[in-house]
């Protein structure tokens, strides 16, 4: 009998393995297609509410070493929009901000301004236009932009500037929105 137990042992794993594969299934858009895709997470314990009207704000203070990288906390925008709509909370019900300042600031760059400094194009432009059209805004605190050499006249299109990165997180957080920060 003890030599049926790892067989049961085996039958039962790829059972749960096909459960998991099932319920975690890579998922694009239904926002942002190119960008920001998320798990499907069928009848999680803590339920979306779909009717509640969602504002936060996105600290993106860091980028990856690499230019040619796009830079993940931008992504997370996406992300939040994607997951959120595919979960059905309606577009509308959701205010996105993401704020770069310090490191990432360099993301903020146009692609000439970019290409000049790194040799490439800037990849995140395609997603902060693709952001903005979904309607989220970025800003660029312009403590950073200054600090680290930016030109204001040579940022992506998609990129508006701020005083300051704790001036957009004070201002909005007394407006009710909530602030993720990684």
């Amino acid at each position: 009998m003890f030599r049926f137990i790892p067989l049961f042992l085996l039958f039962l794993s790829s059972l749960t393995q096909g459960a998991i594969a099932q319920n975690g299934k890579q998922i694009k858009g239904p926002v942002i297609e190119d960008f920001g895709s998320t798990f499907e997470v069928n009848d999680p314990d803590f339920k979306v509410r779909t009717d509640q009207v969602y504002k936060v704000v996105f600290d993106i203070h860091d980028t990856p070493d690499d230019p040619s990288t796009v830079n993940p906390m931008i992504g997370t925008l996406a992300r939040f929009l994607n997951m959120h709509v595919h979960a059905g909370v309606s577009l509308e019900n959701l205010k996105v901000v993401g704020v770069i300042h310090n490191k990432a600031a360099k993301d903020a760059m146009n692609n000439e301004m970019y290409r000049n400094k790194f040799g490439v194009d800037n990849p995140n432009i395609p997603l902060m236009e693709a952001l903005s059209e979904a309607g989220a805004e970025i800003y660029l605190c312009g403590q950073s932009m200054y600090g680290r050499g930016l030109d204001p006249e040579r940022l992506a299109g998609p990129v508006q500037t701020a005083l300051s990165a704790m001036t957009v997180f004070t201002t909005l957080q007394q407006e009710g929105y909530t602030l993720i920060w990684f």
